[in-house]
């Protein structure tokens, strides 16, 4: 007879930062959960972001979903992950006329949205940002601020180990397993370190692979809308500022510049791109960036690049050109494409990573008629190093 007692078994595919925040909630929340990540943690997109904490003031005219997200997760990852963020705040500054009237609508979205917000004189954002272009015409101050990649993916992964997850590096789903009444039940992987396949048997499979969730949806012959939109960073050898400085307009290339460490980085395109494995630098892209960052800070003209990368969004495909995708999250149960047992998780931002988590938890769980709050919210992240303690302690 089945142990009524007994745990649910999750299975998460893909150690970003939503599968890594989703495996601390599950497992909070009562599951046996098991991760597997074909790399290392924050080996794909979530590894390649600029490290923008968005306060939400992209966003706050023309996706306003995303913005709300965006600046509620901020004030929660300030209070759960302090040891992987630099509070150093962000300003949006006018050049043209174009912007000075787009600040308006800015503002007020602003306000609407909740976000904190502060206009501040040129003279005075000067005197914050000394290398900030001197013609500047309009500036507004927002808590945006920088967080280190690797570390928030790890902090996530540390805390779900302590709680008794497990994770699994190098293990490449292949295929998703079914019932004989087309129920998921599992997955087999290839473990790469030992170069043999194995079959794991759980109640629920999470597909949080990101860009790559359609390769894993479609092993199950199901479908979701995601698109991969590459964009390109560009990395300077100098902290040319202080503070993450945007453009005050409608979001587009080359308008932001976040510090991080001893270096700013810049950031980004965005364009479609099939194959998310393999995405160009383009040379004219990284060009176009340098061009546009040198308009909100001179100084970038003269700075050593330090190198440039590509990085793949996720986002929920709605038709349109890239740039007008929305930015908010979507949680999909695939039950009613024939895949009862699946769940995708999808789009979102990183900023968002840990509500994306709570959300799909929540569809998991009514699902399955479990009735566990969330309670990461309020929970402070062990440090990121004890991911790595942990395992060299148990070598």
């Amino acid at each position: 007879m089945p142990n009524i007692n007994a745990k649910p078994r999750a299975v998460i595919i893909g150690g970003g930062f939503t599968g890594c925040a989703l495996a601390l909630d599950l497992q909070m929340r009562g599951f046996n959960v098991e991760l597997l990540e074909r790399g290392e943690i924050s080996a794909g997109t979530s590894g390649r972001t600029h490290g923008l904490l968005h306060s939400g003031g992209r966003y706050c005219v023309e996706d306003v979903e995303a913005s709300q997200e965006c600046i509620q997760e901020n004030r929660i990852l300030r209070k759960i992950a302090k040891q992987c963020i630099e509070f150093n705040g962000g300003l949006f500054i006018a050049l043209t006329d174009s912007d000075v009237a787009y600040g308006d609508q800015f503002a007020k979205g602003a306000v609407e949205c909740d976000i904190d917000i502060e206009e501040l004189t040129p003279s005075e954002a000067l005197r914050l940002e000394p290398n900030l272009n001197p013609g500047l015409l309009r500036a507004f101050q927002v808590p945006d601020g920088a967080f280190d990649p690797l570390r928030l993916a790890l902090a996530f992964a540390a805390t779900a180990k302590r709680y008794g997850a497990i994770f699994h590096s190098y293990c490449e789903v292949t295929e998703i397993l079914r019932h004989a009444d087309g129920r998921v039940n599992g997955v087999r992987y290839l473990n790469r370190h030992e170069n043999q396949v194995h079959t794991y048997e759980a109640d629920v499979i999470i597909n949080a692979t990101g860009a790559w969730a359609g390769n894993i949806t479609a092993l199950a012959s199901v479908d979701v809308p995601v698109r991969p939109t590459p964009g390109v960073m560009v990395a300077y050898d100098q902290r040319l500022v202080q503070r993450v400085i945007n453009r005050l307009c409608i979001p587009d290339d080359g308008d932001i510049l976040v510090p991080q460490r001893q270096m700013v980085l810049i950031g980004t395109t965005s364009f479609d791109h099939d194959d998310v494995d393999y995405i160009p630098v383009y040379k004219d892209q990284i060009e176009m960036m340098h061009e546009r960052a040198a308009q909100l800070v001179p100084s970038v003209k003269d700075a050593r690049m330090r190198g440039a990368w590509m990085s793949a969004r996720p986002l929920i495909s709605s038709g349109g050109d890239a740039r007008s995708l929305t930015r908010t999250y979507k949680c999909y149960d695939h039950s009613d494409q024939g895949a009862p047992g699946l769940y995708t998780i999808t789009g979102g931002k990183a900023t968002t990573c840990r509500l994306m988590a709570e959300k799909t938890a929540d569809l998991v769980c009514a699902r399955l008629g479990i009735q566990q709050a969330c309670q990461t919210h309020d929970h402070e992240l062990d440090s990121y190093r004890q991911y790595y303690n942990e395992a060299r302690s148990t070598m």
